[in-house]
């Protein structure tokens, strides 16, 4: 962990991959990852934790598998939402899209459940930054 200030678009623009977040930092036993998205993600479960999103630019829509059935909240630039521990989720992104995430360090992205894995989403408990 760096001890310096670190800007988040330097960040974001040292990588073009999608669904491949990188680490920016850590909080206690948390961290704080950026990601570029664009597409769907997989259908998967976090058992143990949440999962908190932040949208810096674009807008990403979250599918949600919850007990009173299936719905999905759209995120616009600046939005944040947290999906509760245990709820199946699906992220997608209609336009190229830029996000932070706060999770506990060595979550999988896929979560602890998933479906079939594509070849453009890592699988990945997250890169440091180059």
């Amino acid at each position: 962990m760096t001890t310096e200030p670190i800007a988040l678009s330097a960040a974001l623009a040292s990588f073009t991959d999608r669904w491949s977040p990188r680490i920016v930092t850590a909080v206690n036993d948390y961290d704080v990852r950026v990601a570029k998205v664009e597409g769907e993600h997989v259908w998967h479960v976090h058992d143990h934790t949440d999962e908190f999103f932040l949208v810096l630019d674009g807008e990403l829509h979250i599918a949600l598998r919850e007990p009173s059935g299936e719905r999905t909240v759209v995120l616009p630039k600046g939005s944040v939402f947290t999906v509760p521990r245990g709820t199946q989720h699906k992220p997608y992104a209609p336009i190229p899209t830029e996000i932070l995430m706060l999770e506990p360090t060595g979550t999988l992205t896929v979560g602890d459940h998933h479906e079939e894995i594509p070849g453009h989403v890592d699988a990945t408990t997250g890169h440091a930054l180059s």
